[in-house]
């Protein structure tokens, strides 16, 4: 299986699956904590790697299946029909 499908295939299942209630609060929790523990490393590499991975939850609780995805929809439409 190529790369690319493969992430094709796991994009598409995660759209269709259904939001769990309270999922991008713990998501956002645990990017949040990665954050802190980022602070706390003693490497310049383990910062960044701890600091990239507490973006990516982070940005995963913002953009999630009902996130801003739903939101900048909302935004384009509007912009489009009220052509600004």
């Amino acid at each position: 299986m190529e790369p690319k499908s493969w992430i094709a295939t796991l994009k598409e299942a995660d759209a269709n699956r259904p939001d769990l209630p309270g999922e991008h609060l713990v998501v956002l929790g645990v990017g949040l904590l990665l954050m802190m523990a980022s602070g706390r490393s003693r490497t310049v590499i383990g910062k960044a790697l701890i600091g990239a991975a507490a973006g990516a939850f982070i940005g995963r609780a913002a953009s999630g299946t009902g996130g801003l995805t739903r939101l900048t929809a909302k935004i384009d439409e509007a912009l489009t029909r009220y052509r600004l």
